[in-house]
């Protein structure tokens, strides 16, 4: 599919199973509750329930995750030695069928929170490059990601670094970079209910996400 860089613009999504036997994975990454980015998952998780999809939504910020250590205990088995929330976390983003990952732009990256939980998937980078073995559950599953984030500034490439990031995750999950739903110049508090297509856009992408097999 394209990639989809313009300003409010919804990934193209290509056809998939049907919705009743997909699962959603949504990966809430400010650690502000209720705020711009929160607003937008919530719509795309809503959308793809509409759908019939199974959702789950997990907020980093409220979990126990180290950041990741480099200290190669992972090296012989792909199992992260840091008893923590990661634990269970690597097998969901195993396991689901669809991952949104939703982070509002820091500093032009996702936030310390997003990016330590990034980080501590090197045991999953570990079981595809090192052990070559599968990430996915059920590899001959087809799996898909999108992006949704906000920035306060309008820069040119406000969304680049940190899409670069969690393409780059996809790629060790097993999972297609199948787009994103990015806005820019959104800073204060709840300005996302003032763009006037927004939420609906999240919606629908929800929708396509589950869905699959709605018209282009």
């Amino acid at each position: 599919m394209k990639e989809n860089l313009v300003e409010g613009s919804m990934p193209q999504f290509s056809r998939g199973k049907s919705a009743s036997k997909l699962k959603v994975f949504g990966i809430a990454g400010s650690p502000r509750r209720d705020g711009n980015t929160d607003l937008l998952l919530h719509q795309v998780m809503a959308g793809a329930a509409s759908q019939g999809a199974k959702t789950k939504t997990v907020i980093p910020s409220e979990l126990n995750i180290s950041p990741c250590r480099h200290c190669d205990g992972c090296l012989k088995t792909g199992k992260c030695v840091i008893d923590d929330d990661m634990q269970w976390l690597h097998t969901d983003l195993r396991e689901f069928d669809r991952v949104v990952l939703a982070s509002p732009i820091f500093f032009m990256g996702v936030t310390a929170q997003t990016k330590a939980m990034i980080d501590r998937c090197q045991a999953l980078w570990v079981i595809k490059y090192v052990l070559k073995l599968p990430v996915a559950i059920n590899p001959d599953k087809e799996r898909k990601g999108i992006f949704v984030s906000v920035g306060g500034t309008k820069l040119r490439n406000l969304f680049q670094p940190a899409m670069a990031t969690v393409k780059s995750w996809f790629t060790t999950l097993d999972i297609n970079y199948d787009g994103e739903l990015v806005f820019s110049g959104i800073d204060e508090r709840e300005a996302i209910l003032q763009h006037p297509t927004a939420l609906k856009d999240a919606f629908v992408v929800g929708q396509k996400l589950a869905a699959g097999d709605m018209p282009k």
